[in-house]
């Protein structure tokens, strides 16, 4: 299988999803964590555990189409009212501040929660 032909790859074992739901169904996946692009949001990174030890990265513009929410104006990361999440990458609660940040979080608890298959 070539590079267009799947979705992701894990750059360890090799293994392939063809699709996005194929990974976020898969119980080997686990979400750990965000690394934020405080310039361009949708090029921040979630990361997620395989099961062979390696961690892969998606793109948050891979998933901004689960969240159809609002989307705040402003990124308010370090300012008053800001629980500090993306600065700590390993954090993925939401976040409560009006805060365009907020949307990228909301994406986490969506991709946290999705059902795995058995």
């Amino acid at each position: 299988m070539d590079a267009d032909t799947y979705f992701k790859k894990c750059n360890t074992c090799g293994f392939e999803w063809n699709k996005r739901e194929e990974l976020l169904t898969d119980p080997t996946i686990e979400i750990v964590g965000y690394q934020v692009n405080t310039k361009y949001l949708l090029g921040g990174l979630v990361l997620f555990n395989h099961g062979c030890r390696t961690t892969l990265a998606l793109k948050v513009k891979l998933l901004r189409d689960l969240y159809d929410g609002k989307v705040y104006p402003e990124f308010k990361m370090g300012k008053e009212g800001c629980p500090g999440h993306c600065l700590r990458k390993y954090e993925l609660h939401p976040c409560t501040n009006t805060c365009e940040g907020a949307y990228v979080r909301e994406i986490l608890q969506i991709v946290k929660s999705w059902p795995k298959n058995n």
